[in-house]
């Protein structure tokens, strides 16, 4: 019997516009409502070489220059996002069995790529998500308690962080 009820995904991108960015990074992680690992999958996809480098610009990119270098350099690496969208769906079909609840950080942004760059996926995915940045807003302002994790800005360190973040969040509840 599968599983899996929350489809963690983190994507790294050239930026935050999907209308000019592209997807270069995928990582996702299927856990259970105990937020327990199921599976696991990761992959790159190869973007146009000249827009990563138009795009991957700026204060954030001058910031975490170590993690836009090494997005840079495994691009050669990467697969059409066409592949990487089958491969996902693949992973779906063996880890879930009814509806795919979204879940991550500021999950809408990654929602908006997957949008535009997976389109079948999109169709798959539940219209609910699980934002964990919701539950910072709250713990912050109201409760004045912050969790702290690093910002690596590689997909699958990303979710991992993402996840520990909402274990600790749901410490307060029990």
């Amino acid at each position: 019997m599968k599983k899996a009820k929350l489809f963690w995904v983190d994507l790294e991108m050239t930026g935050l516009d999907p209308t000019k960015d592209k997807i270069c990074e995928v990582a996702a992680i299927a856990t259970d409502m105990e937020l327990n690992e199921i599976a696991r999958f990761e992959a790159i996809v190869k973007v146009d070489e000249e827009l990563m480098d138009k795009r991957m610009v700026g204060d954030f990119w001058e910031k975490n220059s170590s993690s836009r270098d090494a997005l840079k350099s495994q691009n050669h690496n990467g697969k059409p996002i066409e592949v990487v969208e089958r491969e996902l769906l693949d992973f779906v079909d063996e880890n879930f069995s009814k509806e795919i609840y979204l879940a991550g950080n500021s999950i809408h942004q990654d929602r908006k790529f997957i949008e535009r760059e997976m389109p079948e996926l999109n169709k798959r995915l539940h219209y609910r998500m699980l934002d964990v940045s919701a539950w910072k807003i709250y713990f912050e302002n109201a409760l004045n308690k912050r969790f702290t994790k690093q910002d690596n800005h590689r997909a699958l360190d990303d979710i991992n962080g993402s996840i520990e973040e909402l274990k600790w969040y749901l410490t307060f509840l029990k």
